[in-house]
């Protein structure tokens, strides 16, 4: 899973009228009788489930449901918000979406999405992970489900570590850098070599360090979101952000891990090390843009924090019915299939944190990466606000990757973070 793209506020008001002028409600499911369309339309996101994991939950559907089809479109995050917006609004919406988790709060304000409340239970509900279940969550119903989560971890090739003489990956910050030093002395040849890519603008790393030592994003003051990225706290994980690139990392200052895709810079061959999600992993080692020879070099690790691993922020999807939709009893049915034991299991083994609690430590088989992210989520995973006025943060010009950029050229933290936070607070402000 790459960075989630949030949608602007405007949605808001656009889907609840057209969905009014439709004259569509979660009521008017027509299910599996005989005014149904017989086919049901699930949007998932690239390389969030297998096709081959889905084309089993197809197969199951279709078997129960005689005379159905299932139309499966993957979409792809760039542009998303936009597609979503019309078509959440359309008449004819797809049934089943998926949405970031810092997508749904403001897709559950908008009344978008079909009251699911009633077939909680038989979702697997009492399983749920908790931080993605509250971001389809209001008034104590539940409008979007969780599908599964993801944090990053520490990528790094085991050749390279061993040339250096590198014998235990690191746990703090200070030995993250003293890594950097002797993987750069072993390849102090290669003029191209990073011991670390670290794009600039990697904010969701940023927040490791952020919360790591103490900081937030932002607070909740009695109904008013006001930004904190200038508090003590918080400009302490940008002097660790800065440190840490400074001492390791050639990467683009005003960039983001996605431009360009930092995996592939990965596969290469000049770079030791990066911190990503683990399907990365699968690009680097890919025939196609990647080095299919690296699957054997590659370790992982957490994210080293000031004192120890530190706190990672807990990304994710989750899984919503339209409010528009014709068939939410058959949605529904569908949905039960993918938050089940089986297919979560499935899902787990592909990588990810499923979205239920339930299946004990034996999911990921021999998979290192997925274990070390399901440690990692563990000892501290954390989201962003959950208010749907945080989408707009996110949205356009995100404040947070404008004063990481302006740190790294040289802008002194306490006023880049100011800066920073009074744009949170002001677009937070707006959103509501």
């Amino acid at each position: 899973m790459g960075v989630r793209r949030t949608l602007t506020v405007g949605i808001a008001a656009l889907v609840t009228a057209s969905l009014a002028l439709a004259g569509c409600s979660s009521s008017d499911d027509s299910g599996s009788g005989d005014g149904g369309s017989k086919k049901l339309t699930v949007w998932l996101m690239t390389g969030s489930a297998p096709d081959a994991l889905v084309d089993e939950i197809n197969k199951d559907f279709t078997k129960d449901h005689s005379g159905w089809t299932v139309d499966y479109q993957v979409q792809q995050w760039d542009g998303i918000q936009d597609k979503l917006k019309t078509s959440l609004a359309g008449n004819n919406p797809p049934d089943i979406v998926e949405l970031g988790n810092t997508q749904a709060p403001l897709f559950v304000e908008s009344n978008a999405l079909a009251d699911l409340s009633g077939a909680k239970n038989d979702l697997n509900g009492g399983n749920w992970l908790d931080g993605l279940a509250a971001t389809g969550e209001k008034d104590g119903k539940t409008f979007a489900t969780p599908f599964y989560a993801a944090n990053r971890i520490v990528v790094y090739r085991k050749s390279m570590f061993t040339k250096a003489g590198i014998t235990a990956p690191p746990k703090t910050i200070d030995e993250f850098i003293a890594a950097g030093k002797k993987l750069q002395a072993a390849n102090a040849a290669d003029k191209q070599f990073q011991a670390l890519y670290l794009p600039g603008q990697s904010w969701y790393t940023l927040l490791s360090w952020v919360w790591a030592n103490g900081g937030d994003v932002a607070k909740d003051e009695g109904g008013k979101w006001t930004g904190t990225l200038d508090s003590p706290e918080a400009q302490k994980g940008f002097e660790d952000y800065s440190r840490i690139y400074k001492a390791m990392s050639k990467a683009p200052v005003d960039q983001d891990e996605a431009n360009p895709q930092q995996s592939t810079v990965f596969a290469k061959g000049h770079v030791a090390m990066f911190i990503g999600l683990p399907w990365e992993i699968g690009t680097a080692t890919a025939p196609d843009g990647g080095d299919p020879k690296l699957k054997d070099d590659i370790g992982t690790f957490e994210i080293p924090g000031p004192t120890g691993p530190a706190p990672v922020f807990l990304g994710g999807s989750n899984l919503a019915v339209a409010a528009g939709s014709k068939n939410v009893d058959a949605a529904t049915d569908w949905l039960k299939l993918m938050l089940s034991d089986k297919y979560q299991k499935e899902l787990a083994a592909n990588g990810v944190v499923p979205a239920l609690t339930n299946l004990g430590d034996t999911i990921y088989g021999d998979n290192e990466a997925a274990k070390v992210m399901a440690a990692a989520a563990t000892n501290g995973g954390k989201v962003t606000p959950v208010t749907p006025a945080w989408a707009a943060v996110e949205a356009g010009t995100n404040p947070i990757k404008n004063a990481m950029t302006k740190v790294l050229r040289g802008t002194d933290v306490a006023t880049a973070s100011k800066e920073a936070s009074t744009s949170i607070t002001e677009t937070m402000g707006k959103a509501k």
